[in-house]
């Protein structure tokens, strides 16, 4: 069923005045690679994660990007890594893992132990997809509760099959592999699906302009954000993908089709959140 608006605007109600940043969570983003520092990617993510509402963001990286990331940290916290991945993650209610990442050894092996050991709200993303393509039994055991978040071409890796036959039937593919794996699917595109194997939304917003490198970053961040202070259920993240489209409708609407980039979706969340409230 098609997902709108005004079926999520009790997601997006006005704050108690009494409230602090520890009711709205803490949310985690872990990415990043020496070929792609992500200095700016990593810190717009993250902004995209306060702005999205959470009330804490730590970016998680190598510790060897630290002099590169740092200059870009603003509300949020840095932890450069070393071997302790449980303090890393420790507290941390949403966590958004993969982009920019690489594929590694160790990365494959952070990327197994985080399924297996964290119990929040995990969000897989570019390249935490590509491992977990070829050990996808690493789902069977896992304790977190999973938001897999791929493009066609990197569900056609999750499936193995090729990308026309998923873009023929996206619901079905969708709704088969998140019921097999028990996790949650938002299959992007201008016709996004989100799927947990018993119910699914469609979010028909197709935006041009979002078809830019590092869109899916925002969205990640977008989501890591919204789902440290929201449950765990399809409408959730179906509500995250609509803040998304909306916040990079207002930003083509200003910059145009050709000329936005990831960065301006950032910019015009706040206005989406009021237009999704119903407020000028």
């Amino acid at each position: 069923m098609n997902l709108e608006i005004k079926d999520i605007k009790d997601l997006f109600k006005a704050r108690d005045s009494l409230a602090n940043k520890g009711n709205f969570g803490a949310c985690g983003i872990f990415g990043g690679s020496i070929n792609y520092t992500g200095s700016v990617k990593l810190a717009t993510m993250a902004c995209a994660a306060m702005r999205s509402g959470a009330g804490k963001c730590r970016i998680i990286i190598d510790k060897d990007l630290t002099s590169a990331i740092t200059p870009y940290i603003l509300e949020e916290t840095l932890w450069p890594l070393d071997n302790d991945l449980d303090k890393a993650i420790i507290n941390i209610d949403s966590l958004a893992i993969g982009m920019g990442w690489g594929i590694s050894d160790k990365n494959k092996e952070m990327l197994e132990y985080i399924l297996k050991n964290y119990q929040g709200i995990l969000i897989i993303d570019a390249d935490g997809l590509n491992i977990l393509a070829k050990n996808l039994n690493w789902l069977n055991d896992t304790k977190a509760k999973v938001i897999l978040t791929p493009h066609p071409k990197e569900f056609s890796r999750l499936f193995n099959i090729n990308i026309k036959e998923i873009l023929d039937n996206p619901i079905n593919y969708t709704m088969n592999f998140a019921k097999k794996y028990q996790v949650i699917v938002l299959l992007k595109g201008a016709r996004t699906i989100v799927a947990d194997g018993n119910n699914y939304y469609e979010v028909n917003m197709p935006v041009p302009g979002l078809a830019t490198a590092g869109s899916g970053d925002v969205l990640s961040g977008i989501l890591a954000g919204f789902m440290a202070y929201n449950k765990y259920n399809i409408k959730s993240v179906a509500a995250g993908a609509i803040l998304n489209a909306i916040a990079g409708k207002k930003a083509e609407d200003k910059y145009t089709d050709i000329a936005m980039v990831a960065h301006d979706t950032i910019e015009c969340i706040p206005a989406a959140i009021k237009e999704i409230r119903g407020e000028r």
